[in-house]
């Protein structure tokens, strides 16, 4: 398989040739959510934009294994389930749901594995064991921390100089050699605050005494265990670039794992320029938000935006890429309509929508050769070329069909935005019609043009085509 795939690779700041570690598969790790609250807009993008990077893999002839764990175990995680008087697990399961339910409304892909933090504990005691023997790490108080200075690529990841970072602020204890050594494993202190707050707060027993894990711990562990000491992508929000993501370097490499070949950063969600926050409350809940809108269009407006550009979310701009969504879906339907079959999501893509894709995932860029083939299929249809007609209609399914927003493949075909009311209004719409035929007929072009005006007045549009009337339900402002 020839090197067509160009990717930006945090890690050189460059976009590079995608080599993967074995022929013809791809072995890819994303950090899921941390399931302390229900999700919103911002906390799906950065699953969609990785479902789109494994569908164009897949459609490329890779086999891929995508791992997106879910961080079950968190000092926010024990901080709600003390306020809410429940277990920690509890406030974590409940929202693990909601992550999948949003991930599933939306058409992403379910993981190969995904993996909970707290099914990996003896996973981590072992990566914590190689680090202290090899020099890397230590334990201090009943906690074991990873020590910066061991390790001289530190910062490399986010362009850091070790002695311009602030002290972790993952742990405040004084027992640490340096205040920038983060840790890898919080030992349980029977009586501190902490504990006081986070009652039945869980540990698990190690060598160096009872506790529960450091984030940064739990996800060099559970890629090891999935996808080896060497895998080819590592990706995430851009907001865990760091400590999150150049933590998992240092302390994977430190063990002697060459760990990811390739680091991918998406982007914020953003609302008024500003990183979108719980503080904003439910109204951007992913389950609000799709009672406003179709799923698939906050899949088309959420995926439309390079993955490394911060998208600004607003109704205004939603409304926009719903309706860019229905011109592409309106068009596939006439078509559909004209030619009487389904179309071909097998057939040929434009070979410019590929070297899109192919381009460090390039999808506005290949929507834009989405749009061109509709206009161009329109064209098509009011110059009664069914053969080119049917060419734009099977390219535009088949490109849709890579970003998963193809209006005949479920579960979108399932939610047409207006086949119900179609179905519905056919039999009247259709008895009008044929009275304004018989006023065309007899010359009686006002009465023809009442019966139109009267039908666009009730929202169905009627468009005059070579082989006849056409018509459609309007779209609502």
């Amino acid at each position: 398989m020839g090197v067509t795939l160009r990717l930006y690779d945090t890690s050189t700041r460059s976009v590079r040739d995608f080599e993967p570690v074995r022929p013809g598969e791809v072995s890819v790790y994303l950090c899921g959510a941390t399931v302390q609250a229900p999700p919103h807009v911002g906390h799906i993008r950065s699953g969609l934009a990785f479902d789109i990077l494994r569908r164009w893999l897949e459609a490329s002839g890779y086999r891929v294994t995508f791992i997106r764990n879910v961080t079950d175990i968190d000092d926010k995680i024990l901080q709600r389930g003390a306020d809410e008087g429940v277990p920690f697990w509890q406030v974590a399961m409940r929202n693990e749901r909601a992550f999948t339910s949003a991930y599933d409304v939306l058409g992403c892909l379910p993981p190969t594995y995904e993996p909970r933090a707290t099914g990996h504990v003896p996973e981590m005691v072992d990566l914590m064991q190689r680090l202290i023997d090899s020099g890397h790490a230590y334990a201090a108080g009943g906690d074991v921390y990873f020590d910066v200075r061991s390790f001289p690529e530190y910062g490399a990841l986010s362009g850091q100089r070790l002695d311009d970072m602030q002290p972790a602020a993952d742990s405040d204890a004084d027992v640490k050699r340096d205040p920038r050594d983060f840790a890898l494993w919080k030992g349980t202190k029977p009586g501190s605050a902490e504990a006081t707050a986070h009652q039945g707060e869980p540990s698990w027993q190690t060598p160096w005494g009872p506790g529960r894990p450091g984030w940064h711990l739990e996800c060099s562990a559970m890629a090891s265990r999935y996808l080896g000491p060497v895998f080819d992508i590592h990706g995430g929000g851009m907001d865990l670039l760091f400590p999150h993501h150049e933590n998992e370097i240092a302390q994977s490499q430190a063990a002697g794992d060459t760990f990811a070949r390739y680091w991918m950063h998406n982007a914020w969600v953003t609302t008024s320029g500003e990183k979108m926050s719980k503080s904003l409350g439910n109204s951007l809940l992913v389950s609000e938000v799709v009672q406003r809108v179709r799923p698939v269009e906050l899949r088309y407006y959420l995926g439309s935006a390079h993955y490394r550009s911060m998208l600004e979310f607003s109704d205004e701009a939603m409304a926009e890429a719903a309706a860019a969504y229905r011109r592409i879906e309106g068009f596939l339907r006439r078509a559909c309509e004209e030619l009487g079959d389904a179309p071909d999501s097998s057939a040929v893509r434009p070979s410019a929508f590929d070297a899109a894709l192919d381009d460090d995932l390039g999808v506005p860029q290949a929507l834009a050769v989405v749009h061109d083939t509709v206009r161009s299929g329109n064209a098509a249809l009011a110059a009664g070329d069914l053969v080119s007609a049917r060419d734009a209609r099977d390219a535009v399914a088949a490109m849709t069909s890579v970003l998963w927003l193809n209006p005949y493949e479920a579960p979108w075909s399932a939610q047409a935005d207006d086949g119900a009311a179609r179905r519905a209004l056919a039999p009247l719409v259709e008895v009008v019609l044929e009275q304004r035929a018989a006023a065309r007929e007899r010359k009686d072009f006002g009465v023809a043009d009442a019966l139109r005006d009267g039908l666009a007045g009730s929202g169905i549009l009627v468009e005059d085509t070579p082989s006849g009337p056409r018509w459609s339900l309007a779209e609502e402002d």
